[in-house]
């Protein structure tokens, strides 16, 4: 009879720490959170994603940014609760220049970065001692440097592209004589009267009205490593308001949206 008693009192207690415990991770879970993107095709993505987050509680305040700087220095401070405008080797950069401590949760898309130009059709027709846009930022420099050698205009020591690294410093070949400018990536578009070509990224194209498949002279493989990704502070990671963000993020609804929406100028990467 004790023993019996003992046992029914042993298992409501720990039915009770069970609940407290399933309680007190809701507790700490967050029904709003705020979420850094670029300016552009995310904020129409997040349209979609912020009605699929709502169905499961889920309210999402989207805050636009036009500077590539700003993003993760918010997250860093607290300003947002995530942020999805960049691609892995942004983020590397970003930490260890600023001493961040910022990690990804999910990806979302892959947006294939192009050449553009006002003054050529084709990358056919680009003059020797052309004036050549690059973006100032490491990781997006070194992306359209490899664009450039992928293309066969210059050549890379072996090194710099082999480990992402790449910075004009290691053009080994330039047989057009190129003339490389780099620009910080927001400047590049407003740039493109003055350059004979400019790597400009997806969402800032897209501002500009040029269109990646109609437009770029040169343009990245829709299968690139260059996927972007939802990222948070490194001490929220595990957090299920986290989880539920990237599952909103991932789910149907938004791949179909961006495949029919961009047709190929943003791949989902999920």
């Amino acid at each position: 009879m004790h023993t019996t008693f003992r046992r029914r009192t042993l298992a409501l207690a720990t039915l009770a720490a069970a609940l407290l415990v399933g309680n007190a991770a809701l507790a700490q879970d967050k029904n709003t959170v705020k979420v850094g993107v670029s300016v552009g095709s995310a904020e129409q993505v997040f349209e979609v994603v912020r009605k699929v987050a709502a169905k499961d509680g889920l309210n999402i305040q989207v805050v636009v940014f036009n500077d590539y700087q700003l993003p993760n220095a918010a997250l860093a401070s607290g300003d947002l609760d995530a942020n999805a405008f960049q691609h892995q080797p942004f983020l590397d950069n970003q930490n260890k220049a600023r001493g961040f401590d910022i990690v990804p949760v999910g990806l979302t898309i892959t947006a294939p970065l192009g050449f553009y130009s006002r003054k050529i059709k084709t990358i056919d027709q680009l003059p020797e001692g052309a004036s050549v846009g690059i973006q100032n930022d490491p990781s997006n420099g070194n992306r359209a440097l490899l664009l450039l050698q992928s293309a066969g205009l210059i050549t890379l020591k072996p090194e710099a592209a082999k480990n992402n690294t790449a910075t004009p410093l290691d053009v080994v070949s330039n047989p057009k004589k190129l003339k490389l400018v780099p620009l910080d990536a927001a400047q590049l578009p407003r740039s493109l009267d003055d350059l004979t070509i400019a790597a400009i990224n997806n969402d800032y194209a897209e501002k500009a009205g040029l269109s990646l498949n109609k437009d770029a002279v040169i343009k990245e493989a829709a299968k690139s490593p260059y996927a972007n990704l939802i990222a948070v502070r490194r001490a929220d990671k595990d957090k299920p308001w986290a989880r539920r963000l990237v599952a909103a993020y991932q789910s149907p609804e938004v791949k179909s949206f961006i495949e029919t929406q961009f047709k190929g100028s943003l791949v989902p990467a999920f």
